[in-house]
């Protein structure tokens, strides 16, 4: 999954470093280089920066740039554009190690970040006064040996589901808390007459959200898990705790609690039944918002969200995916170094977050104090924001761990197709994590 896919897929493709490096820059001011571009000729000192090449990516570092740009005339930055996916992954890499990366990035937080080596290739920020500001939950993620090294842009988004409010209210459904409750909602939903858990097995990687969207159930159980998991200490198949959402896969499907359509069905598919309420509860991330409203622009407010429940429903929490973060590379250094600082500083202001929610709608809560949501977000948006204002959300497994599987959303299509069981796809997916620990040559693989 990026944001939603990419962070969490492992690389599939090297690119050789010429290749990389004759990739052109696609800038959204005027022409810049790689690396410090110095003063300009009316005294201004110019930073360039490395964001994604896409339309959302560029509108939303245009809003902040603008934003930021009349609040400090004196500096001036230059967007440049990464490819998406594993390209704009190992370009990244390879800029720090050649030492040819721009003044500022923005990458993943997590545990990919530290597969960046940020005490070699990053700059440090613990001193200053903007750190205070930022979630403390955030802060673990772009932490490495006691020093932070970024700030959050964008929202946090939830793992968990979408669900039609209006179906709820007229069959008068809790939002449930336990797993046994989604069930016993499910089951009266299908009496009903509508479709209880929507699937989109046309865009495989939906699929995977009952077992990465169950992790803050594994946690709240075993709060070492995910340190075990990444030292193959613990497996999928032979804990009964972390199987639980491959076997709740496997039962939605056993039961027949899925919309008919679900093998050919794409999430746009999806979002348009959850709006018409043809289906009442759809697996998802939340920051899939943008795609709800496109379909339906009415249902912003009659579609909710909650967390995947677990079996207790004391320990019901949310599975958090946090923003990528901003960062400053070693080699910018002299006034560059400065203006950088000073552009990190806006971003994690309730100013940066205000240029941000201008130029696209917010899915989830910022980590900044002091950045407040719109008035007219989404409902989904306020859900999630509650379980971050209640301290009942924690991070998905892939903030915690670098082991994932490149074969999940396969398997996980398979389960929920009655193709294969919970067991045995819990069984193949570990032999299929293996092979990926060891190709990133972690201890005890």
């Amino acid at each position: 999954m990026t944001h939603e896919e990419s962070r969490a897929r492992p690389l599939r493709r090297a690119l050789t470093l010429a290749a990389l490096l004759a990739l052109t820059p696609l800038t959204a001011c005027s022409a810049g280089s790689l690396g410090s571009s110095g003063g300009s000729s009316d005294g201004a000192t110019e930073i360039t920066w490395l964001t994604g090449s896409d339309e959302t990516a560029q509108a939303n570092a245009r809003a902040v740039v603008d934003a930021f740009q009349a609040a400090h005339p004196d500096i001036k930055v230059t967007i440049e554009g990464r490819p998406a996916g594993t390209e704009g992954d190992n370009l990244i890499k390879t800029r720090l190690q050649t030492g040819s990366m721009n003044d500022v990035f923005d990458y993943n937080s997590g545990s990919l970040f530290q597969q960046i080596a940020p005490n070699r290739n990053l700059v440090p920020i613990s001193d200053e006064p903007y750190v205070d500001s930022l979630d403390d939950t955030f802060k673990e993620q772009v932490t490495s040996d006691g020093a932070e090294y970024g700030v959050p842009y964008g929202t946090a988004f939830g793992g968990g589901v979408m669900y039609n409010r209006d179906v709820y209210s007229r069959l008068g459904l809790q939002v449930p808390t336990t797993w046994a409750q989604f069930v016993s909602n499910a089951e009266a939903i299908k009496a009903a007459g509508v479709a209880p858990v929507i699937q989109t097995y046309g865009e495989t990687w939906t699929s995977q959200l009952f077992v990465l969207g169950d992790f803050h159930n594994v946690a709240a159980e075993k709060p070492n898990w995910a340190a075990d998991y990444t030292a193959n200490k613990a497996k999928y198949a032979n804990d009964p705790v972390a199987i639980r959402g491959f076997e709740h896969l496997q039962e939605v499907h056993d039961k027949g609690l899925e919309n008919a359509s679900y093998a050919s069905d794409e999430l746009a598919d999806g979002m348009r039944q959850l709006a018409a309420g043809e289906g009442a509860m759809y697996p998802i991330l939340s920051n899939q918002i943008l795609t709800l409203t496109t379909a339906a622009p009415e249902a912003a407010q009659s579609v909710g969200f909650f967390a995947l429940p677990g079996d207790d429903a004391a320990t019901n929490g949310l599975t958090a995916w946090y923003p990528n973060a901003v960062y400053i590379p070693k080699t910018t250094e002299g006034d560059e170094l400065e203006a950088s600082k000073e552009l990190l500083s806006f971003i994690a202001s309730p100013d940066g977050c205000d240029a941000l929610s201008q130029a696209s709608p917010p899915t989830g809560p910022y980590l900044v104090d002091g950045c407040e949501l719109p008035s007219d977000v989404p409902q989904v948006t306020k859900d999630v924001q509650a379980y971050f204002d209640d301290e009942k959300q924690s991070p998905a497994l892939e903030f915690l761990s670098p082991v994932k599987g490149p074969n999940l959303e396969q398997l996980t299509v398979e389960v929920g197709s009655g193709i294969r069981s919970a067991a045995d796809a819990a069984a193949v997916y570990d032999q299929d994590v293996q092979k990926q620990a060891q190709q990133l040559g972690l201890d005890g693989w």
